[in-house]
């Protein structure tokens, strides 16, 4: 994303509401591991590798059958994508998430994903450490 405001950002916001209701997280949840430094890269990983339904918060996973979770997850990924111009309007949005058999495109590359495995192994070790520094100017009068 670009810091650009448009029709699109909305629905961008309204794809990361989505995840964060299915999974019961919220978007940058302090207990997300670092695999997946937030919930849209945890999302689209598992949904990349086909196990899309581990994404689903566990209280609410019987309360629904899997595929309406799993359409939810697609919605939502298609409306995070990093390329707001491939981001569905959100008429389009509802349509699919009334009509299981509407068409859905398949979601690409969400925006702000950071693949896993972001940090080197030799850097994880220094992850949580800071490196602080303050200058101090002193004003003298002549």
């Amino acid at each position: 994303m670009e810091g650009i405001f448009s029709v699109k950002s909305d629905t961008y916001s309204f794809g990361v509401l989505v995840l964060e209701l299915i999974s019961g997280s919220k978007i940058s949840s302090p207990h997300l591991t670092m695999d997946f430094p937030n919930l849209i890269a945890r999302a689209w990983s598992l949904w990349k590798d086909g196990n899309a339904e581990d994404f689903v918060d566990s209280i609410i996973l019987e309360s629904y059958p899997i595929s309406e979770f799993l359409l939810c997850i697609h919605a939502g990924l298609l409306c995070v994508q990093e390329d707001p111009s491939a981001r569905p309007f959100m008429s389009s949005v509802v349509a699919m998430l009334e009509n299981e058999t509407t068409a859905r495109p398949t979601p690409k590359q969400p925006a702000y994903f950071v693949p896993r495995n972001y940090m080197a192994e030799g850097t994880r070790q220094d992850a949580n450490k800071s490196v602080n520094s303050m200058s101090l100017t002193t004003l003298q009068g002549r």
